[in-house]
């Protein structure tokens, strides 16, 4: 087995996005420096993926980010000129080439690159496919052919609109490169990078087992990423719903008060839950502009016992009873002017009649008190997991070279609030437990720390991955550059 580690050269024209690429596959916002101006890489940069987490080799692919070939028209001038039609091979010339003073001088960022390419395994030459097909990329071509190294043409933006993709496989195809790539370092997809990867090992045989290995590794680097955004989503929609804040009945400004400190308390949670998504894809806090949550007040979920919520969490009044306001009307009756002891026992049994258990029990308690509940509703919580699923699709498909900020305001895909709608059913034992949010501060039986609570994440956590697996491909990026 070939220990040494794999060195990938990545060349090509000034501002075709090679720093760029190299962002993405290292999935590292700050390598380098990516912008609209020309010949921003001055100087050879390199990084390192070692395969060496779970059980992994420890073996090395190193990539080297290199300067753009400004003038190639010229260099390959100066290069035929040296042969002058003498027999000599293209890897000879290009060592003399760097011996002479041009090479630090006129040429001095082509023989950066070139200096790399020669102490490399493989060459990856990034093509712009929103550009035109000039004499300038042919003669590119021409000089790293001289290097004598495999190289693979990887067609860059190819997401773009303008793109001319087609055109450049054809022109490529004319001069014997067949193993293109397309890789779009924006609009990131996990399975052109598997592809791109696959096109290197058919031509490096001597590196086919680190290859495969890489391939592996970033598969399973890609299934733990999404299963840790569920578990991070399920987080907050288990300290969501469980959260209860209690609010004064006939008090208007202190249930006002309190509304809105509770809208404080979930808009809070949720920025957390966004900046602990942004962390774990590895990007920055300014890479996602996160609006507010478009709830109006009475989506938040006030006073259970009104009729809309009496209907929301499905109440059945039983035999001749009626439901809806009917049944927060008898509860008001049944408990008015209770002491807080007969109140608990009869509000029990109340709850435990008319079906609507521990939680509403609880809450019928607090009615004979002259207070009320202030809690997120069923569409609040679908909202709220529509929002981080779009986010977590779209940071799935997003190139580490973006440079606009993704905006949490576009609205999730159908199919993704459909299933989040589904999702917050798992969420009706959270309810009973308003210890469970760690909002609440609670601790012991009924707090974050039960063992009910982590079974509920797990479960949440596993129907949000599926979800997010294939959101990722129907969603796709939130914005595009």
């Amino acid at each position: 087995m070939n220990d040494s580690p794999l060195r990938i050269a990545v060349v090509g024209h000034t501002n075709t996005g090679k720093t760029s690429l190299l962002r993405t596959v290292m999935r590292d916002v700050s390598f380098g420096e990516v912008s609209d101006h020309p010949a921003v890489t001055r100087h050879v940069e390199g990084a390192a993926v070692v395969l060496g987490s779970d059980g992994g080799s420890g073996r090395r692919v190193e990539w080297y980010d290199t300067p753009g070939l400004e003038d190639s028209i010229s260099l390959l001038d100066l290069l035929e000129t040296m042969r002058a039609g003498r027999r000599v091979e293209g890897i000879d010339l290009i060592q003399r080439f760097l011996d002479k003073p041009e090479s630090h001088d006129r040429f001095a960022q082509e023989a950066k690159a070139l200096r790399q390419v020669l102490t490399s395994d493989v060459a990856l030459y990034i093509i712009d496919a929103r550009d035109r097909v000039l004499g300038k990329h042919r003669d590119e071509l021409s000089i790293l052919a001289y290097c004598a190294r495999p190289i693979v043409p990887v067609l860059n933006f190819v997401a773009a609109e303008d793109a001319r993709t087609k055109e450049w496989r054809e022109q490529l195809s004319r001069a014997a490169m067949h193993a293109v790539a397309e890789f779009d370092t924006v609009a990131f997809d996990a399975a052109s990078e598997q592809r791109l990867l696959e096109k290197m090992r058919t031509l490096l045989d001597s590196h086919g087992e680190l290859l495969t290995e890489l391939i592996e590794d970033r598969r399973d680097e890609r299934a733990r990423l999404i299963a840790a955004t569920g578990n991070v989503i399920a987080e907050l929609l288990v300290d969501a719903a469980s959260h209860v804040r209690t609010a004064p009945t006939e008090n208007r400004r202190e249930r006002d008060a309190a509304l809105d400190a509770f809208r404080k308390v979930v808009v809070e949670r949720e920025q957390a839950c966004i900046a602990a998504l942004l962390e774990l894809h590895r990007f920055r806090a300014d890479d996602c502009d996160a609006s507010a949550l478009p709830i109006e007040d009475g989506r938040w979920g006030v006073d259970l016992f009104s009729p809309a919520a009496m209907r929301q969490f499905g109440i059945q009044a039983t035999g001749g009873a009626a439901a809806g306001a009917m049944v927060g009307l008898t509860l008001d009756v049944m408990l008015a002017g209770l002491s807080l002891g007969t109140g608990t026992l009869i509000g029990a049994a109340a709850g435990a009649m008319l079906g609507v258990g521990r939680s509403h029990g609880r809450q019928m308690i607090k009615r004979a008190r002259g207070m009320t509940e202030v809690h997120c509703d069923n569409a609040t919580l679908a909202l709220l997991a529509a929002r981080q699923v779009t986010l977590a699709a779209a940071l799935l498909r997003r190139g580490h070279a973006s440079v606009t900020p993704m905006h949490l305001a576009d609205a999730p895909a159908k199919q993704v609030i459909t299933d989040s709608h589904g999702l917050v059913s798992h969420l009706d034992a959270a309810r009973l437990f308003p210890g469970w949010s760690k909002l609440s501060g609670a601790s012991g039986p009924g707090s974050p720390a039960d063992p009910r609570r982590q079974s509920l994440v797990e479960e949440l956590a596993e129907h949000i991955t599926a979800i997010i697996r294939n959101a990722a491909d129907q969603v796709g990026r939130l914005s595009h550059p």
